[in-house]
Parts: C-alpha cells; structure tokens; sequence
C-alpha cells in the first residue's frame, strides 16, 4: 500500500475508533508493525495523533482535517495534469494571484522558473515558486495557519485588494454549479472573494467529486469564474451548467 494511502487509512480509522493498537494497524493495512510505528512517529510530528503505549489514539477530531503532508503525496499525476492545463492560461510577464491548497501548490510549482509576478496565499506555493529563479513573489503579511501555512488573515485580504492580478488560480472545498463556490472556513472564503475581485481572469482548478459537495461559506458562483479546470472524469451535465454561465471549461 502506498505510503500517504496507508496514512489516510491510519487517521481515518482513528476517527472511528479513537484508539488502535500497532498490530491492528498492522492488520488493517497489511504492513509490518516496523513500518506501523514509524508511520506514527511521522503522523504524531504533524499533528495527525498521539502515540500511546503499544498503539495510536485519535487527536484530530470527527471530521477534522487530513495532515498537509499526507494530502500533497495524494493523486500526484492528476494534480501534475491540471497544473499544466493551468499554467497554459498564464502568459509570461502576468500577474497572478496563487490561492492556498495542495492542487494550487502544484500550480505553483509548475509555474517555477517563469517571469511572472505572483501574490502566493499560502508559505507553501511561495517556497514552490521562490525556490527557482525566475518569479517574482510576494507574500502578504498576517498570521500563519498551521499545517497548511495558509496566510487567511485581514492583512492578506488587504493585500489582495491592493493588486490587479491578470490572473487569479483559486481552489475550493465544493465547487457546486447551482449552490456556489464555497470553503469550509470563513476566512478562507473571504480571501477568496477578495481574489477574485481583484483578478481579471478567475481561473478554478480542482477534481469532479468537488461538484457534488457543498461546504459553510460561500465566496462565489460559477458566472464569478472565467475558467474550469477540472479532471476529465466530470459529470457533462454538470459542467454544461458551467458553460452556461460563460466558463470555459477544460478537461484534463
């Protein structure tokens, strides 16, 4: 079992059951108690539990959120496509806006080592982008969110609304074509909306079980985007919604 698949199996199996021990693990994902432990040596780093003698007991709530570190290995060659179909709409010399979130950090990433100016929301996409010369970045001041090093305070919405991006490559929770774009945080859809007033064109980039969800807040509709760039496993009549809207729509 590949090594984020067997994490997620680890701390989802927690939220059940609050407590298991290393055999039962073991047991679950058919790898070696060695391999167990040191899995939950790397979990307990991030945040994701709390090792007890012999086993793992739950620290993340029900519901609560999968570690950053174990998103970003997920569905590595799906993030790489729908970076590249991103990075296609953004022309050298630009400026974009770069939201928060592990497909958005693959944007990031494939956009290194261009000259384009970018406003990173999250310390991830900026180390992502920073790293290679090439990119201007800028991050906005504010606190930091643990793990994901997203940047969500009124600082970078001030930020936000002080650029006029040619380009905004926003991510969300749901992505719903009758109910909105929406996030599960209330900061995170006001940075959100703040982005997408600020950009001239509003590009979404995210997978098709997005569709079919719904989350809290709400910072958008699908006519507030100029772009849809989705995986091609998307119900048709769905994104005929989106077109409708006046959304060009990209299927990777």
């Amino acid at each position: 079992m590949q090594r984020s698949i067997r994490h997620k199996l680890i701390i989802q199996s927690l939220q059940t059951s609050g407590l298991l021990r290393v055999e039962q693990l073991a047991d679950l994902t058919g790898a070696s108690q060695v391999t167990i432990r040191r899995d939950l040596v790397d979990l307990e780093a991030h945040g994701a539990l709390r090792r007890v003698p012999g086993g793992a007991a739950r620290t993340v709530k029900d519901g609560g959120a999968v570690p950053y570190s174990v998103r970003i290995t997920e569905d590595r060659e799906v993030k790489a496509r729908l970076a590249a179909a991103v990075a296609g709409l953004i022309a050298d010399y630009e400026s974009v806006i770069i939201d928060n979130g592990t497909t958005c950090h693959a944007v990031a990433q494939e956009l290194a080592g261009r000259p384009i100016t970018a406003l990173c929301l999250s310390l991830h996409a900026a180390v992502a982008l920073g790293s290679t010369p090439g990119a201007r970045v800028i991050i906005p001041g504010g606190p930091v969110e643990p793990d994901t090093l997203a940047l969500l305070g009124s600082q970078a919405i001030d930020a936000v609304r002080s650029m006029r991006a040619d380009a905004l490559v926003i991510g969300a929770c749901s992505a719903s074509a009758t109910r909105g774009l929406t996030s599960t945080l209330y900061e995170d859809a006001l940075i959100k909306r703040a982005s997408i007033e600020s950009s001239t064109r509003r590009i979404l980039v995210t997978v098709a079980d997005k569709l079919n969800r719904t989350s809290n807040f709400r910072f958008g509709v699908p006519a507030d985007l100029t772009h849809l760039v989705i995986t091609d496993d998307a119900s048709a009549d769905l994104l005929a919604l989106f077109r409708e809207d006046g959304v060009e729509v990209i299927t990777v």
